[in-house]
């Protein structure tokens, strides 16, 4: 028998104190508490449809712009007939997903063919994947007429409706009329611009929108049927005070969709016709934003450049490089490693492959069927003891919570190459079907087949920094309580 001196055995009593304590603090940090009164009853009056987004802007010393952003519900108002247009989001969202895996594999199949060609012609890629499903406006000022504009990654080109519209989607918002600007400028056909969307472009006299065969035209159309067409032009662009001479976008004479009331769309992508390469001059090719909730009482940031002091992250911002793909050039692909639930870091073969795409546009995360599997599985494991509720849409994890007035979430953390990694905020963790929350879903859907490109929805990019510098090839991420001051 051995005996242990009262000095040791108090040592290892402190000791597994400590390492309790320890534990639940740990516990602690890798929940969210997620008050459901306050949304329950949150007041409608908060979601009064305003005619018009009034710009609020301002550039700081070091040469940014910083935008306020909204939820396209500032536009929209109330929704009435909740669930069935919360549904029509969620099938329109679908459909965008659709839209982007095919255009992925087709750009692959090109890339083949021009690989076993042994052209040397670099096919432009043409993106521009956009539905009702972009949920965050800016408002910018083009040849003094201020527009409001879906903010998306995914696409490229910028466009508005133009007067005269052929067929238009009602605004509230005055159309651009480009025959009141002395410095508007129809693109040539001959143009590089043009060729550039070399498989969206086209001659004039080959549509109704204008007579000029030297004119560069535009159509695109979308995954669910919607599109734009017209003729690509140059103008003054002014974001914020900050002047763009020549700015190249789509003078859209025929516009039908899901693009809900803005008068357009900005395009974030990274080919040569989007917003950022256009404006690398002023801005280095720097930008990030904070996306709020739909709460369309709050507002979140867009900020053009690389100036950290308009930031409010209340973490450190932490990089991961974007995969260098040349065949989809277009997007912003990162490499997902790992994803811990409640801090159990979750096993699947299928991390570290594939990539995914973070994108604006893209309401609900979606990723492989194996990887989303084990989420919802180790999800289920720490959240117990709710009832359960019907699935909703894509949505098959969802719950009845409207006798509690507060829970608890397991935080979900994406972990990147480099240790980056991004903590999903607790309102992007759950879809509100129904406002007394007797049906809540697990805002994450699976993908059809385990080789598509997963994609990181705007949904789960709330309150959070996301940082893009297309220069050095990084995306960052910090957590921050979107506001805009």
């Amino acid at each position: 028998m051995v005996l242990w001196p009262s000095s040791s055995i108090f040592f290892l009593l402190l000791l597994l104190i400590a390492l309790s304590f320890t534990n639940e603090i740990s516990s602690l940090d890798e929940n969210e508490l997620l008050s459901l009164k306050n949304l329950r009853w949150r007041n409608d009056a908060a979601y009064r449809r305003s005619p018009v987004f009034s710009q609020k802007s301002r550039v700081t010393q070091n040469g940014a712009t910083i935008f306020e952003m909204k939820h396209t519900d500032f536009f929209t108002g109330p929704i009435t007939g909740r669930a069935h247009k919360l549904e029509q989001r969620l099938i329109s969202d679908e459909a965008r997903v659709e839209s982007i895996q095919s255009r992925i594999k087709n750009l692959v199949v090109l890339s083949k063919q021009q690989q076993e060609s042994a052209s040397s012609h670099e096919i432009p890629i043409n993106s521009g994947i956009k539905l009702q499903t972009l949920n965050y406006i800016v408002s910018i000022t083009l040849a003094r007429r201020n527009l409001t504009l879906i903010v998306d990654t995914g696409s490229d080109l910028t466009w508005v409706q133009c007067h005269p519209c052929k067929l238009c989607y009602t605004q509230p918002e005055p159309l651009f009329n480009p025959s009141t600007s002395p410095s508007y400028k129809p693109v040539p056909c001959s143009s590089q611009s043009c060729s550039s969307l070399q498989y969206s472009a086209f001659c004039g006299n080959n549509n109704n929108n204008n007579n000029n065969a030297n004119t560069c035209d535009y159509a695109v159309t979308y995954g669910d049927g919607s599109y734009t067409r017209g003729e690509l032009g140059t103008d003054r662009l002014l974001l914020g005070p900050t002047p763009v001479e020549n700015f190249i976008f789509g003078c859209g004479k025929e516009n039908k969709g899901l693009f809900g009331a803005a008068s357009g769309l900005m395009g974030l992508g990274r080919s040569d016709l989007s917003m950022i390469s256009q404006t690398s001059n002023l801005f280095q090719g720097v930008f990030s934003y904070c996306l709020p909730d739909t709460d369309s009482a709050t507002s979140g940031s867009l900020v053009l450049g690389s100036d950290n002091s308009l930031y409010k992250n209340s973490t450190p911002i932490s990089y991961t490089n974007l995969v260098r793909n040349p065949m989809l050039n277009s997007f912003y692909i990162l490499n997902l490693t790992g994803i811990t639930i409640g801090g159990v870091r979750l096993q699947s073969p299928n991390f570290g492959k594939n990539g995914i795409l973070i994108d604006s546009g893209t309401v609900i995360t979606r990723l492989p069927p194996s990887i989303y599997t084990a989420v919802k599985t180790e999800f289920l494991k720490q959240f117990t003891g709710f009832p359960s509720a019907p699935s909703f849409s894509i949505l098959d994890t969802c719950f009845n919570l409207s006798g509690y007035e507060e829970v608890n979430i397991p935080t979900l953390r994406m972990w990147f190459d480099g240790d980056a990694e991004m903590t999903v905020d607790v309102s992007g963790m759950f879809y509100f079907v129904r406002r007394d929350a007797s049906q809540v879903c697990l805002a994450l859907a699976s993908l059809a087949y385990e080789g598509e490109t997963g994609i990181i929805g705007n949904y789960q990019q709330r309150n959070t920094r996301v940082v893009y510098d297309t220069k050095v090839m990084k995306v960052g991420f910090a957590k921050e309580a979107c506001s805009f001051s």
